[in-house]
């Protein structure tokens, strides 16, 4: 999901720190997937952006749970080193030094559901 605030940062991001985004979004989510359900008390978990900085040394996951109400202990289980060492493993041939990582909650699934209730609840009346 692409949202303005991420489309106007590619436009600033260079092509590298582009693929790197890619990459490391694609590799924490097979590591994050991997886990299982069970690893973050039933809330799933779903990686919708990394922005990793120009200087490649810390990198922004944007990360969705479901369900919401779970989000805070899914974020608490998420911030540990481990996660960036098995990451480590896979990019270590790719990357001299793996960025850190810092957790945010991605709430545009929660915003855009609550637009649609309230343009549900606007045509019923």
């Amino acid at each position: 999901m692409l949202n303005i605030k991420s489309a106007t940062a590619l436009t600033s991001m260079t092509l590298r720190q582009q693929k790197i985004n890619r990459q490391l979004q694609k590799d924490l989510a097979e590591i994050i997937g991997g886990q299982g359900l069970g690893h973050y008390g039933g809330a799933m978990v779903s990686v919708t952006e990394v922005s990793v900085s120009p200087n490649l040394a810390v990198a922004k996951v944007f990360v969705s749970v479901f369900p919401s109400d779970k989000a805070e202990a899914a974020l608490r289980l998420l911030n540990v080193k481990a996660l960036r060492t098995a990451l480590a493993q896979r990019v270590r041939k790719q990357m001299r030094i793996v960025p850190e990582l810092t957790f945010v909650m991605d709430n545009s699934l929660n915003h855009a559901v609550r637009i649609d209730e309230l343009l549900q609840n606007d045509r019923g009346h």
